[in-house]
């Protein structure tokens, strides 16, 4: 960190971690008309914030809260992106639904407050709206127009560069020591600030650990890939499969979901013993992002199983009916997983722990970092 001055040490906020928590923090914070530091221990985002779908995910989170969150943060995602030059690749879901137990799940979603919007399109229908969908086992498909899709890799660099015009004073690559009331303790620095939010990420350890172990936190790892598809391929709209919904709260808390979800332990009990859900997306190359499985433990080893990639690719193929494909890119991310979707907690005065413990960060964030600042209760 270069010498900084007495005057520029000083802020209305701190953040620690410049994830997409940490910025949807200083983007809260700028708005508020304060002053804004944050403190990165990586020279760039390495973390989850860049290892996942880059979609923003309202249809299938959690009823209540989550939900909410994802609607609010959907839209200040449509709003800041055009301002900070983040391309959105497109927009909607379809949930295709391959057994009669599923399109049960997606039609009793239909019937709540989160269905609302959402509509259910059969066979034909879905043939007239997305042909390359509408194979003959699929037995219909919800359609949410909800859903919009960044790519996360160079979005989250994006955003922490216009936050930087707007303002916010980055430190990155500066590791934190410590953390006080009114205090940062930076190599070779200390930040002051009336205010300071740590979101670390899936660093359970270096800081506060107690919160994280109050919230019984562990961690989650995924796999995911990069596909080519035939040239000139495309997909329109995200998509998720039968699995999703046995995954994602939104759907596994209906009723039909444990109808479903025995089925599927019968007919794809190791994609369930590895956690996998199905999701596509698709980038401006015309790559596929593809995904993903699911690990937890309190550690995680460094060796990730065949077997899964096997599986999501499969499931891929089931949805898509490829014909041919090229993986491109592999990859693994790991993010904080707990008993609650996420948590807000006061570790000392003025200073919170803020982490999202499900895996969507990407989808709630900015709402998340509106409710700890501005002093509303998060819920669980």
């Amino acid at each position: 960190m270069q010498a900084l001055n007495k005057a520029d040490r000083k802020s209305d906020l701190i953040v620690v971690g410049a994830g997409i928590v940490g910025l949807a923090c200083a983007l809260v914070a700028v708005e508020q008309g304060l002053s804004v530091q944050v403190v990165e221990r990586e020279p760039f985002c390495t973390g989850a914030s860049i290892r996942n779908f880059g979609l923003v995910t309202v249809t299938g989170q959690g009823s209540g809260a989550t939900w909410r969150r994802a609607r609010r943060s959907r839209d200040v995602w449509a709003h800041i992106a055009p301002q900070a030059g983040i391309a959105v690749e497109h927009t909607g879901l379809y949930v295709l639904a391959q057994r009669v137990e599923a399109e049960s799940v997606l039609r009793e979603l239909l019937l709540t407050e989160e269905g609302e919007d959402l509509s259910w399109l059969a066979p034909d229908r879905l043939r007239k709206l997305a042909p390359h969908l509408a194979h003959a086992y699929v037995q219909g498909a919800l359609y949410s127009p909800h859903e919009l899709r960044v790519e996360a890799r160079f979005a989250v660099e994006r955003l922490r560069q216009w936050l930087a015009t707007r303002g916010v004073r980055f430190h990155l690559g500066q590791a934190v020591q410590q953390v006080q009331t009114g205090r940062v303790q930076c190599d070779g620095a200390e930040l002051q600030a009336e205010r300071i939010v740590v979101c670390p990420g899936a660093d359970l350890h270096s800081l506060f650990a107690q919160a994280f172990a109050k919230h019984r936190t562990q961690l989650c790892q995924l796999q995911m890939l990069r596909i080519r598809p035939p040239s000139g391929y495309h997909l329109g709209a995200a998509v998720m499969s039968d699995l999703s919904l046995v995954r994602y709260r939104g759907f596994n808390e209906l009723p039909g979901a444990t109808r479903l979800e025995d089925r599927l332990r019968v007919e794809l009990p190791r994609s369930l013993q590895h956690g996998i859900h199905l999701i596509v997306v698709q980038s401006a190359d015309g790559s596929l992002v593809v995904g993903d499985s699911h690990q937890y433990g309190v550690a995680m080893p460094p060796f990730v199983p065949a077997e899964a990639e096997e599986l999501i690719l499969a499931e891929m193929q089931r949805m898509l009916c490829l014909g041919h494909y090229q993986v491109e890119e592999r990859w693994t991310g790991i993010y904080p997983s707990g008993t609650q979707d996420a948590f807000c907690e006061t570790v000392l005065p003025d200073v919170q722990v803020l982490s999202v413990t499900s895996g969507t960060g990407m989808s709630t964030a900015f709402a998340l970092a509106e409710e700890c600042l501005m002093g509303e209760r998060i819920a669980t």
